[in-house]
Order: C-alpha cells, then sequence, then structure tokens
C-alpha cells in the first residue's frame, strides 16, 4: 500500500500530515509513503527531518477569497496537477490525503484523474478552498471542529504528534520544570506566539512580567528564533522568569505549564485540548478569521479566555490571567473543559478513514 499526503506550506498543514504518516506506519511498518510539497514551504525541511519522502511540485498560491485572481488558476494548475500525477503514477498510489496548503489541490485534481480515492482533512473550523473543492471528489472527509460545514464531514479532530496525544502533564512536570529551569511548585505560564513567534505578544508580556513575578507567577516565553531574547534583571527572590527563543519539546513546555498564552491556530488549540491545559487565545489579527473560530468553541465551554490582538494589554492579563493562575480550582476546572475538546486519537481514526477509501475504491 502507499499513501500520498498534501499537506505544505505550513506547519499546521504539515503536522497533522506527519502524524498521518507515523500512525500508518505503527499500523502497518511496510506502507510506503510520499509527502507533496513546494520548494518554499516549510515540507522541505520537516518532512526529511521525520524521515518521509518528499516529492516536489511547483507551487500555485491559491487566493483565500473568490477574487477576478481566481479565474486564472486553472491555467496555472495544469503543469503542476500534471507533475502531480507523475508521483502517483511512479508511487502506484492507493490514497491521496489531503490537509490543505498549496499542493493540496493540485493532488486532489491529479488523484480524481488517475482515480486515486481521496481523503480530506479540514483543521480550521472555516476550511479553505482547497479543501471546499476536494471535498466534493473525496471518498471521506475528516473535520477537526464538530460543526464544520463540509459536506459529509466526520468529526475526528487533528492528528496530533504521539508525545503530546498521550501526554500524562501531571505526571511529567516535575522533570518538565526541572528541564527549563523552573521552580517545582510556582503557578506557571507559558507564552508561545508559535513556531515564529509573536512580536506583539512579546512586546506585551515583557511589559507585564515583573507584575507577574510579584504575584508569585513564573513564565516560560518562547519567544522566535527571529526574534531577540529579552534582556532581564533577574531579582533576587523572584519566581524565575525564562525566555528561550525555541520550544522543541512542546510536550515538556505543555507540561510545566498551567497555562498558556498564545494564538490560536488550529494545532494549538488541538494540542492544548489535547492535554488539558487552559489558555489565553489571542487570534491573529489578519487572514479571515479562522483563527476566532478555532476558539470559540473551548472558550465558551469554559477551556480558556479569548481577546482581541488589539486589546491585549499587560493591564488586561492583570486582570483576566493572573486571576485564573492565582486560583488552583479555577485552573482545574478550565483544564478539565478545555479536555472535553481533546481528541488524542484523531490519527487512528483518519487511519481507518484511508483504509475505508481505498476498500471502496477497490469495490468501485
Amino acid at each position: 500500500m502507499h499513501v500520498v499526503l498534501a499537506g505544505g506550506g505550513t506547519a499546521g498543514h504539515i503536522e497533522p500530515a506527519l502524524a498521518l504518516a507515523d500512525a500508518l506506519r505503527r499500523q502497518d511498518p511496510t506502507v510506503g509513503i510520499t509527502a507533496l510539497g513546494t520548494e518554499r514551504g516549510l515540507e522541505t525541511r520537516l518532512v526529511p527531518e521525520r524521515g518521509y519522502q518528499l516529492d516536489l511540485i511547483p507551487a500555485v498560491p491559491l487566493p483565500r477569497k473568490p477574487t477576478p485572481e481566481l479565474i486564472t488558476v486553472p491555467g496555472r494548475l495544469r503543469g503542476t496537477i500534471k507533475a502531480a500525477e507523475q508521483i502517483l503514477e511512479r508511487t502506484k498510489a492507493d490514497c491521496v490525503v489531503g490537509f490543505g496548503g498549496y499542493v493540496a489541490l493540485p493532488g486532489y485534481l491529479a488523484a480524481k484523474r488517475a482515480g486515486v480515492p481521496i481523503v480530506v482533512h479540514e483543521a480550521n473550523a472555516r476550511p479553505g478552498l482547497a479543501n471546499k473543492i476536494g471535498s466534493r471528489y473525496a471518498h471521506g472527509v475528516a473535520v477537526s471542529t464538530p460543526d464544520s460545514k463540509l459536506r459529509g464531514a466526520r468529526y475526528v479532530g487533528i492528528p496530533l504528534r504521539r508525545s503530546v496525544a498521550t501526554l500524562n502533564r501531571s505526571a511529567v512536570r516535575p522533570e518538565a520544570r526541572a528541564a527549563f529551569g523552573l521552580a517545582p511548585n510556582l503557578p506557571t505560564l507559558l507564552v508561545s506566539g508559535g513556531s515564529q513567534g509573536a512580536r506583539r505578544l512579546n512586546e506585551v508580556v515583557q511589559q507585564v512580567v515583573p507584575h507577574l513575578q510579584r504575584a508569585g507567577i513564573q513564565i516560560l516565553h518562547a519567544v522566535g528564533p527571529k526574534n531577540e531574547i529579552p534582556h532581564v534583571d533577574h531579582m533576587p527572590g523572584m519566581p524565575p522568569y525564562v525566555p528561550v527563543p525555541y520550544v522543541d519539546r512542546m510536550d515538556l513546555a505543555y507540561a510545566a505549564a498551567d497555562m498558556m498564552l498564545c494564538r490560536a491556530g488550529a494545532m494549538t488549540v488541538a494540542e492544548l485540548s489535547a492535554v488539558g491545559l487552559p489558555a489565553a487565545y489571542v487570534p491573529l489579527p489578519i487572514g479571515n478569521g479562522e483563527q476566532r473560530l478555532n476558539a470559540q468553541p473551548v472558550v465558551k465551554a469554559g477551556g480558556g479566555l479569548l481577546v482581541d490582538d488589539a486589546e491585549l494589554t499587560p493591564e488586561w492579563i492583570q486582570g483576566n490571567v493572573l486571576p485564573v493562575l492565582a486560583d488552583p480550582q479555577q485552573l482545574t476546572a478550565m483544564s478539565r473543559a478545555a479536555a472535553e475538546f481533546g481528541r488524542p486519537d484523531a490519527d487512528e481514526l483518519l487511519v481507518g478513514m484511508v483504509y475505508e477509501a481505498i476498500a471502496a475504491n477497490r469495490r468501485d
């Protein structure tokens, strides 16, 4: 059996694809896996690092919304669809699983032409153009939210790294806090703006650090690899403030934390729900508003807070985040509410959909 994964560009598309690849290999170590990508996406680094084959096709950016530019897409897609079709023929692909991004649409259209079954996974509450089109031809459509508008969608969640999906935060907490140089028993805030960091979050957090420390809160702050590490005067006897450029073990960071301040990308919301970590979500103020939609169900259930980017201030953190961190009972209640949305078995559910699609295609 050979499965082709089409999800490139950003970590939000690539990480679920790689989690599915890992799950497929756990079930059948002999399965062939090829990831489609473009030379401009993060997949050029992430896919080989995980030990999977990456085949590149030309990038054809898609407009996020219907625009006059959409008319030119079919012509620009012809070459990239042909390149994807050649990969399907060479690998004798049994299924194409798409996750959105530049490579998904050519992967879907090539699979349709080649008679290869399609499974679509949509991570965001508001689906992108590629997955809207791909869902019309798919044998199965998996989504991360129960109220998705995609036709025939099945709610499975987002496939996650096993280190996160199986994490027991309380059991790992002593090791995690020691690894980051944090105190073992202080309330802990984790701050991260994603793999590249978020300047807005960094600036606000740096202003509020002394106030949090005086309240007995310690902070682990992933500022982003391209952002400057802030200079902090360490005052004797104050809780630690630990700024780092990047965290490559997010499972340990989640275990160390009692609460997180972060953006609301679909992967972030899914991971925090899976491990039961409450968060103050600050949706990215650009795009089509999907980040707010990603966080809203968890926040509505009591598993997090939500604040607009423009309204995030040191005063907001002091008035909203600090009281939660200072109240163990509220932290416990929010953790349980967040965990209600966790789907740690999403990778295995998606594997099942792949096998169903292949079996259905063989019967047809």
